[in-house]
């Protein structure tokens, strides 16, 4: 089945991130595929296996109240919780950060990305269902990253050394061809620019659309000032969705 080919591509990504050690500053490395399995498992069990998928939204990694909490991409708790119906338990990581704890769906702050994103879906297909009929969401690097610093500042993974960052990217590069090829995805999405780049050299050769949205995180300035709207404008122009 295809979804369980995911899976199973998945469990081998996970284990091979396992053995790869980060330099600074990716001083804390969150891997939710471990301690949040059953919840990331639940998500792909429950809507990858609803049909063929279009379309691809493909984000970055996980954001510390967000899939590091839950274990779905770009997975803001009450979204999660609330509209997705999703809710297993969550474990912690064995090394955190102090200002950056997994409390899972405990966890009272809000991933805005997540709230932005998910709402956005939510605001114009209403259901779970409809939205999930062609579409999912997923992220291209399972791995969060935490600088040593008070506040644990994010690190993205194009900060990394190139002699860590090109086999990670080899591993995340297989399970995307594996989940576009399993799903029949025709037109990937990326949530940013970073996504978008990493999709097309993953998929090289493959008969794929690529489209790109702004960032809905409130770093990007475009985010701020009416993000749905441009996601919008930026979907119906590149012909993802009618207008």
């Amino acid at each position: 089945m295809p979804t369980e080919r995911v899976i199973q591509a998945t469990i081998r990504l996970r284990q091979a991130l396992a053995p790869l050690k980060f330099p600074s500053p990716a001083d804390y490395v969150y891997q939710p595929l471990d301690y949040a399995w059953s919840a990331h498992e639940a998500y792909l069990r429950r809507y990858a296996a609803s049909g063929p998928k279009r379309v691809l939204f493909l984000g970055m990694n996980p954001g510390p109240f967000g899939m590091a909490q839950t274990g779905v991409p770009f997975g803001e708790v009450a979204a999660v919780r609330d509209w997705l119906q999703l809710a297993q338990p969550i474990g912690q990581p064995p090394r955190e950060h102090p200002g950056k704890p997994v409390r899972g769906f405990a966890c009272h702050r809000s991933e805005v990305s997540g709230r932005r994103l998910w709402g956005f879906f939510q605001e114009r297909f209403q259901t779970p269902e409809k939205f999930f009929a062609e579409h999912l969401v997923h992220n291209y690097c399972p791995l969060l990253f935490l600088e040593n610093t008070k506040l644990g500042r994010n690190v993205v993974p194009e900060e990394l050394p190139a002699e860590t960052l090109q086999p990670l990217q080899q591993h995340c590069d297989q399970l995307l061809r594996t989940m576009v090829e399993a799903l029949g995805v025709t037109t990937v999405v990326g949530v940013g620019g970073y996504a978008e780049e990493r999709s097309r050299l993953a998929l090289e050769g493959l008969l794929i659309h690529y489209a790109k949205i702004p960032h809905p995180s409130p770093a990007n300035p475009v985010a701020n000032r009416g993000w749905s709207a441009a996601a919008t404008q930026a979907l119906v122009a590149q012909g993802v969705w009618p207008a």
